[in-house]
């Protein structure tokens, strides 16, 4: 008997260690940890308390409410959804370890990847196959690399019966374009592979006005669609999420509800009622997620300007609150030896590239700017609705200790000698 080996997501062991360091006094800047960084909105926090009194287990696929409003949330965006075939879960990552479960066989990744999507796997007994992404793009597999790839694990006698894409991206904070996914899908129906869309972040695209192209749109049969308020609306802590299955897929359906029975039995029902308001999309939400894709975007791109400004090679972030630098250049060592070098020298936290699925020779890594908003709900609020973000103090200070932090880096480079920082002392502006 064989014994599996499970260690803490790297993301929470990240978090955790920050947070250990904070408490000891340090300074961190933590770009870390995927939170949306932002307060709930009011209304979502009397939806909630109005339905603490909702105690039962309910049904297993999640109320008739939710599933409906989260229905009508695809149908406005072109693709209409039977309720009866929307699952609800604990959040969308639980229902893709449940769809990875109700599938089968191995599953194909972009290489990088969110960290959980390879340890899922694993965890069901899938083995992933993982295809870089294509140059200057993430989320989604090189497509002309995935029917290779698939081919030659199918000749070694293994079941491949999925693919999986994030659009837009964690880590790199990329979108694929229409023809990309338009590629894809080819493949996909070519060799017969379900595609699994994780589109958690689509509402955070930071330019509305971008292209957004799902497989469901241009492969509904075969396409799964999961998300959730996690990273929209910042309810991270609620863990509710949803999933769209294709038109027909009674028997993944079926499938998907047993699994949910014996892990998760139902969502948390006052949770689900406040989802249902959200998935609505009233008015004052809507505002709400507008705001925060501003937020996001303004951030980012301002981290994005220091990292180039040390010639590190990053692509502007295009969704979300993540960039992905190559840092390569420095001659540090490869993803964790800069990681190492940039929290306990320059108190910078961030998560190594291999972490993700990446070449650990290669210094990568990711950044999430989502914790620089603010330590209080006040300070985030503030940012929130702040005509310049930039310009607010402590994301102000906080942009400088970044910029000090990387120009310090560059500086190892060119033999200049290294000084571990001080403890931190609060400046008046994060009072």
């Amino acid at each position: 008997m064989t014994t599996m080996t499970v260690t803490l997501s790297a993301t929470l062991a990240a978090n955790e260690d920050i947070d250990r360091r904070r408490r000891a006094g340090e300074r961190v800047l933590h770009l870390a940890f995927g939170e949306a960084g932002l307060p709930v909105h009011p209304a979502l926090r009397d939806r909630l308390a109005g339905a603490a009194e909702r105690n039962g287990y309910g049904p297993v696929a999640g109320a008739s409410e939710l599933r409906t409003a989260a229905a009508g949330y695809w149908t406005r965006r072109g693709l209409p959804t039977d309720p009866e075939l929307v699952v609800c879960g604990p959040g969308s990552k639980s229902l893709l370890y449940g769809l990875l479960l109700a599938i089968g066989g191995d599953i194909v990744l972009p290489m990088p990847s969110w960290v959980s999507y390879a340890a899922q796997a694993e965890l069901v007994g899938s083995r992933p196959i993982l295809v870089p992404a294509p140059p200057g793009g993430g989320g989604v597999p090189d497509p002309d690399l995935v029917a290779g790839a698939v081919r030659r694990a199918r000749a070694q006698g293994r079941r491949v019966n999925s693919l999986l894409v994030t659009l837009p991206d964690n880590p790199t904070g990329r979108l694929a374009g229409p023809e990309t996914i338009a590629r894809l899908v080819e493949i996909a129906r070519e060799l017969d592979l379900m595609i699994i869309s994780d589109e958690i972040y689509r509402d955070v695209v930071h330019d509305p006005a971008q292209p957004f192209t799902s497989p469901a749109d241009l492969a509904p049969e075969r396409t799964i669609i999961t998300t959730g308020l996690s990273k929209s609306l910042a309810l991270g802590g609620w863990r509710i999420g949803v999933a769209r299955l294709p038109a027909g897929s009674h028997a993944l359906h079926r499938s998907l509800l047993a699994v949910a029975s014996e892990i998760w039995s139902a969502p948390a029902a006052p949770v689900q009622e406040a989802a249902a308001y959200a998935f609505d999309e009233p008015q004052e939400l809507l505002a709400r997620i507008d705001l925060a894709r501003r937020l996001h975007g303004t951030v980012a791109r301002a981290v994005h300007e220091r990292f180039t400004a040390i010639g590190a090679d990053v692509p502007a972030p295009q969704g979300g609150f993540y960039l992905y630098p190559d840092l390569s250049h420095l001659g540090l060592g490869g993803s964790a030896e800069i990681t190492k070098i940039l929290l306990e020298e320059h108190g910078i936290g961030v998560l190594p590239g291999h972490a993700f699925g990446d070449d650990p020779a290669a210094a990568r890594v990711r950044v999430a700017v989502s914790l620089l908003y603010g330590d209080t709900a006040e300070e985030r609020l503030t940012a929130l609705n702040s005509p310049n973000p930039l310009q607010v103090p402590w994301i102000a200070d906080n942009l400088d200790f970044l910029s000090r932090g990387l120009n310090e880096l560059t500086s190892v480079r060119h033999g200049t000698v290294r000084e571990r920082r001080p403890a931190y002392v609060p400046t008046p502006c994060h009072s």
